[in-house]
């Protein structure tokens, strides 16, 4: 349990019969502890706005005002990134805000983190790609081309900038799923390892010099737990600040808002 790493490891919990699929090939199916940590995140994002929006009263509560203020920081994020096609887009935005933001809160909690996990990560870069390039084409057609042609630039450099534009769009999704990976990642790797610290220095392993660096740990542990639960908010906020401007592109295409 002193290995940094072990708390990324995929642990099954109930093993299920594999099977081999068209295509995809050989699964092997069950439930682990990413599962598991998927689940009480979705289901606690669930009971949270369930508790928002029932009852709702004109004084809100505790649930009722956290729930308004996230709402209406998404809403007003879309809306300024966006213009005002931006509501059309919210539900999408905020669903993919609101479950990062559960899973990577969760993390802090429990002894697995979900958005540690590269696939995980990777697969809400994808899907918020995939509904960028459908939104673009559905909107504008083949003139979602026209985002690789920047008619800005002098026309003997369209091409070459074209280019650069359409790789570095192609990028997105890994940029989108390393940023919230390694954050995540980084962050919980240097919490165990200072914990560790602390734990080396409770047990008299460290001798004389124990008295001098569980003081400095525990602090230490202590202030990278506040930064880790900034963080884990800032993430879930920056996927989705990015995916607005993504959206962006594509939705005003050929106007400025």
């Amino acid at each position: 349990m002193a290995d940094p790493l072990h708390q990324f490891q995929i642990q099954k919990y109930v093993d299920l019969p594999d099977a081999t699929l068209p295509v995809v090939g050989y699964v092997d199916f069950a439930i682990t502890n990413s599962h598991v940590a998927m689940t009480i995140a979705f289901f606690a994002v669930v009971l949270f706005l369930q508790a928002v929006t029932s009852g709702a009263k004109v004084v809100p509560g505790r649930f009722q005002a956290a729930g308004e203020t996230l709402f209406g920081m998404i809403d007003g994020m879309t809306e300024s990134i966006i213009g005002h096609d931006g509501k059309k887009y919210f539900p999408f935005v905020f669903a993919i805000f609101t479950f990062i933001l559960a899973m990577n809160m969760l993390g802090m909690f429990l002894s697995f983190t979900v958005t540690s996990q590269l696939a995980i990560t990777a697969t809400f870069g994808v899907i918020a790609f995939a509904v960028v390039v459908v939104i673009g084409f559905m909107k504008n057609g083949l003139g979602f081309f026209k985002l690789f042609w920047p008619t800005g630039a002098p026309l003997v450099m369209r091409p070459i900038v074209g280019l650069i534009e359409f790789f570095s769009f192609l990028l997105r999704p890994l940029t989108l799923t390393l940023r919230l990976f390694g954050n995540m990642l980084g962050g919980h790797v240097a919490l165990k390892v200072f914990a560790g610290f602390v734990a080396t220095a409770a047990i008299g392993a460290a001798g004389w010099l124990g008295l001098l660096i569980a003081p400095l740990a525990m602090g230490m542990t202590i202030g990278l737990t506040a930064l880790e639960f900034l963080v884990a908010f800032l993430q879930a906020f920056v996927f989705a600040v990015l995916t607005c401007i993504y959206l962006n592109d594509v939705v005003n295409l050929d106007h400025a808002h």
